[in-house]
């Protein structure tokens, strides 16, 4: 019997309203909460959560020297619809190499993200 479950995933931002907008428009879910603190409840999975953190630096990618520290792997149907859609949100390239099963964005706090083909 596991110790304890998972909760959500909490990520740090400058903005929760609008990186919640961000997650809600590629995976679905309603936003809700305060200036400070955003929960979305995802249909198909854990919820996210945006804390405001003013002094929010985001990771760089790639930077061997520095770490990234987390990446969320986000599952798709269609990689090409998929990155139009993403991009349309507000997400930047980092490493969209076509012929692979995935591709790179950060989300508009500068988060690292992949869409992966199921």
């Amino acid at each position: 019997m596991p110790l304890a479950t998972l909760g959500a995933i909490v990520l740090d931002c400058p903005d929760p309203h609008a990186l919640a907008a961000f997650y809600a428009g590629l995976l679905g879910g309603t936003p809700e909460g305060d200036d400070t603190w955003i929960d979305l409840k995802t249909p198909s999975g854990p919820t996210l959560a945006f804390q405001r953190a003013s002094g929010h630096v985001p990771p760089s990618w790639p930077a061997p020297d520095a770490s990234q520290q987390f990446h969320l792997d986000l599952t798709v149907a269609d990689l090409d619809e998929s990155e139009k859609h993403a991009l349309s949100l507000g997400a930047k390239p980092l490493d969209t190499q076509n012929g692979r099963t995935w591709r790179v964005y950060a989300d508009p706090a500068g988060h690292p993200f992949c869409l992966c083909a199921c």
